[in-house]
This record gives structure tokens, C-alpha cells and sequence, in this order.
């Protein structure tokens, strides 16, 4: 028995993914500690009932077997074969098998049968949903059946005190473990959420906030800067002569420069401030609370301190920034208004020899780009 929280011969195994080889060995462990514990506790309650019958030897050989013995077996079988949580899924069946073989056995006694038939039922759907345990009960019930009819059908459904003192064991301890085991998968599952929105909200190869993520921070801070008239900057880097750099040196040390440049950004603004890789050679920067004389000042030293950069890959290769300012006004409708203005201050920055930083208003840029 276990609890279904969904797959050695190394040579033969390889013929799977070795990553779908990976999440099956992991899924097998689970069902393994699962399945050990369940039988273990479940024998209590089974081992009530042979006693009172007086079950022969080769009964509690065969209990003892199931209990201690099984879970390790279908766990090695599942390992060493191809594909692990394949043959865990056949091992569950069997659990149902084994599981209808001794509810029969048991003569159907009321709250033994009843425990150990419904935790099965928790194991499947748990694995595979209600379709599994359909396909599992049937297994079950064909299983009680057969054994049922060699022992003669007998059916003695009264559960005495000691049939209930033996399962309560089972029926805390089993779902308590299904229950902890559930919320540590939960917790798990959350901080993989987490962590993947992350991932989706940063550049692969400089580690800055990507686009998307930098355009929704700034649509808020201009929203907020129109409602309270508190000041804000758009900074647009673009590196120069970036393609003369990837078509001399290779892509790698491209990689490295956008790298360095970025470098430069993490450390020279303030946490409130949010820069991000815009796309292809291009940075943009969010400067909250800065009025345009002091986005001066950090375009400068950004500039400065990218012209003085050295790149271990390529020690002799040097990199300079054409910066564009534009600064939050009432006249901005969108981010991306705000974006092309700052681009425009960047053209100009190239224009006018590169290396350096410009300005321009927001309403004279849209109003020259309008004509």
C-alpha cells in the first residue's frame, strides 16, 4: 500500500530518458516508504482476525510475506526494470490483489475488510485518479471472489475489540503519514511555482529582469507617477558597435559583454531602481524617485564604468554605451510611449558620436514624431 503521488541493469535502462528514469526512481521511493508502512500497520489488523480463527501456519507465513516482505520486492522489481514507474503501476494492481485475497481470508470482518479496502482505494486514486481505481477494484474484487469461493464463501462480519484495538493503528498512523506526505508534495509543488515564475521573469543570459517583467513595473510606476506627480526615468542603453563586437570575437564573448554590462547595472543602482535587458543589445533601466539632473549623474557613471569594463574572455575587447533619459510626463499614455521617447534621446546619443548620454522632453519627442 502507499500513497499514489505521481515512473539494476544500467545498460538496459538507458533505453528510457534517463530524466523519466530519474522522476520514476523518485516516484518509486515515495511508494516504497508509503507501501511499507501501510502493510506494515495493516498486518496488525489482518494478524487480529487470523488469531481469532486460528489461522494454520502457512497462513501467517503468507501474512508475514505480504507484510514485511513484499513492499521490498515490488520496489527492487521496479527499479531494475526499464521503466520504473511502469512497473510500479502493476505492483499497485497486485497491492489490490493481495488486498481482496485477504479481506476474504478475513471473512469479510466488518472493520478490518472495510479499512484495508477503502486505503487501497485512497493508494489508486492518489496515483492515477478514479479511472486507476477502477481498473484496480475490479483486480480486487475478482481476487475476494476467487478466494472466497475455495475457503467456501465463509462471511463472519462482527468485529470483536480486539479487531478494533489492531486496526486503530492502521487507521491513525496511514493517513496521518498519506497526509503529512501530501503537504511536504504541496510545499514542494509551490516553491517550483515559485521558483519558475522567476525563471519566466528573467533574461537567461545576463540574470536581469527580462522585457515583460520590466514593461508591467514600469506601467505601475508611471501610473503612479501620474497620479502623484512624483518624478521617474526611463533609461534606454543600447551597447555600441554590438554586432562589429559578435562578428569579430563570436557569440560567446558577445554573451560576456552583455554579461559585464550587466554586471555593471546590478551594482551601480539602488534596489529600487529596476533594470532589465530589453532585448538584443539593449538595456533599459526604471530610475523611481530621480528627476532627470540625477539621472544625469547615474547615466554618467554607468557610462564610465561600462567604457572601463575588461572582459576575461577577451581582455583586449572594449565596450561603450549610447544612453537615452526620458523622464514621466502627463503626456505619456503608455510605457511604450515612454520607451520610444527615451529611444529617441538614445538616437540622438548615437548620432551625436556615441559613448555618451542624451535627454529629451517627453512632449517635444511625441510631438516631433507626430508630424
Amino acid at each position: 500500500m502507499l500513497l499514489g503521488l505521481t515512473t539494476g541493469k544500467t545498460a538496459e535502462v538507458e533505453e528510457i530518458a534517463p530524466d523519466a528514469r530519474m522522476r520514476g526512481l523518485r516516484f518509486i521511493a515515495r511508494i516504497h516508504r508509503m507501501r511499507t508502512l501501510g502493510w506494515g500497520l495493516g498486518v496488525l489488523s489482518i494478524a487480529s482476525v487470523l488469531y481469532q480463527q486460528q489461522a494454520p501456519l502457512l497462513a501467517w507465513i503468507a501474512l508475514l510475506v505480504n507484510g514485511y516482505v513484499w513492499p521490498h520486492m515490488a520496489w527492487l522489481a521496479a527499479r531494475r526494470s526499464r521503466d520504473p514507474a511502469r512497473a510500479e503501476l502493476r505492483s499497485l494492481v497486485l497491492d489490490s490483489v493481495l488486498g481482496g485475497a485477504w479481506i476474504a481470508m478475513m471473512q469479510f470482518n466488518l472493520l478490518p475488510s472495510a479499512l484495508l479496502a477503502v486505503m487501497l482505494s485512497v493508494d489508486k486514486i492518489g496515483v492515477a485518479g478514479w479511472r486507476f481505481l477502477a481498473r484496480t477494484a475490479i483486480a480486487q474484487v475478482l481476487a475476494c471472489a476467487a478466494t472466497s469461493a475455495l475457503l467456501g464463501f465463509p462471511v463472519q462480519l462482527h468485529s470483536s475489540m480486539l479487531n478494533i484495538v489492531a486496526s486503530l493503528p492502521f487507521l491513525f498512523g496511514y493517513p496521518m503519514a498519506i497526509s503529512t506526505a501530501a503537504y511536504a508534495l504541496g510545499r514542494r509543488v509551490l516553491r517550483q511555482n515559485r521558483m519558475l515564475e522567476h525563471l519566466n521573469r528573467i533574461d537567461d543570459v545576463t540574470g536581469l529582469f527580462n522585457r515583460r517583467h520590466w514593461e508591467e513595473v514600469a506601467g505601475k510606476e508611471l501610473a503612479r507617477c501620474l497620479r502623484t506627480r512624483r518624478p521617474a526615468v526611463v533609461m534606454m542603453i543600447d551597447v555600441d558597435d554590438f554586432k562589429q563586437i559578435n562578428d569579430r570575437h563570436g557569440h560567446v564573448v558577445g554573451d560576456a559583454v552583455l554579461r559585464c554590462v550587466a554586471d555593471v547595472l546590478k551594482t551601480s543602482l539602488r534596489e529600487i531602481d529596476t533594470p532589465a535587458r530589453y532585448g538584443g543589445d539593449e538595456f533599459c533601466v526604471l530610475l523611481a524617485e530621480t528627476r532627470m539632473d540625477g539621472a544625469r549623474e547615474v547615466a554618467e557613471r554607468l557610462r564610465a564604468e561600462v567604457e572601463a569594463i575588461e572582459c576575461a574572455l577577451a581582455p583586449q575587447v572594449r565596450c561603450t554605451v549610447s544612453i537615452g533619459l526620458a523622464e514621466a510626463s502627463r503626456v505619456l499614455v503608455s510605457v511604450q510611449d515612454w520607451v520610444n521617447v527615451a529611444d529617441i534621446a538614445m538616437y540622438q546619443a548615437k548620432h551625436h558620436g556615441r559613448n555618451r548620454a542624451e535627454a529629451v522632453s517627453a512632449a517635444k519627442a511625441l510631438r516631433n514624431s507626430s508630424l
